[in-house]
């Protein structure tokens, strides 16, 4: 019977998954370290939506209607616009996107570090997504484990999120492995088996749940994020 590692071994082998997890840790994403855009990011992931063909065409109107116009030039400005706001809604049509951009901007300006960016990394490092409820962001309305999770990553913290693609290949790694340790029942249940996997094997958090995304991602989303960057 394989190990966990030789699992992983096997399903990553030919996959960019260490491309894809450097690309967040080094903040070499469209996103850059820009902390409107890294906020608009996740805001914007809230619904659902594919990277390429969703989420980052709603990251790009948001940059040319609200920071190129300079309405927005900061998380504080960001935060103390009505979510009834003509422009904002005509780039994130959803309330539940508009909900979590607003309250996330607030919540990070609102932090003592001096600069924006430094507060959102602060911010990341400390957050416990365990205790994501209590968490002033995780217990924002429309902010569960997996978009906790993705701004974190976002903000360039090795960890993974609580999403249907993980939960894929964490169930695949316990089929073939038979470790017994390993269970999805439940979200944070499937980032606690991550998190085994990263002290147990060779891959990082990060890694884990990049693989994980491109062994779910059709053709298309696939070529779309590696043409991003």
């Amino acid at each position: 019977m394989p190990s966990p590692q030789e699992v992983l071994d096997r399903c990553a082998d030919g996959t960019p998954y260490v491309a894809l997890s450097t690309d967040f840790l080094e903040f070499d994403r469209p996103a850059g370290d820009d902390p409107l855009l890294l906020v608009a990011t996740a805001a914007a992931a809230t619904t659902g939506q594919t990277y390429a063909t969703g989420v980052q065409p709603t990251v790009d109107q948001f940059e040319s209607t609200l920071i190129e116009s300079g309405r927005v030039t900061t998380l504080d400005d960001l935060a103390t616009l009505d979510p009834a706001d003509e422009d904002l809604q005509e780039v994130f049509g959803a309330s539940r996107s508009r909900t979590a951009l607003l309250q996330i901007a607030s919540v990070i300006a609102d932090r003592p570090e001096g600069d924006e960016f430094e507060a959102l990394c602060s911010w990341a490092a400390e957050a416990d997504v365990y205790r994501y409820e209590t968490d002033p962001i995780g217990s924002i309305l429309g902010v569960g484990p997996s978009s906790f999770q993705y701004l974190r990553q976002l903000a360039g913290i090795d960890t993974a999120k609580a999403d249907p693609d993980l939960a894929v290949l964490l169930d695949r790694v316990e089929s073939d492995s038979q470790t017994g340790v390993i269970d999805t029942a439940e979200p944070l249940r499937s980032l606690a088996s991550c998190e085994w996997l990263s002290l147990t094997t060779e891959y990082r958090m990060i890694e884990i749940d990049c693989l994980a995304w491109w062994l779910e991602a059709d053709e298309d989303e696939r070529v779309a994020v590696t043409e991003l960057g």
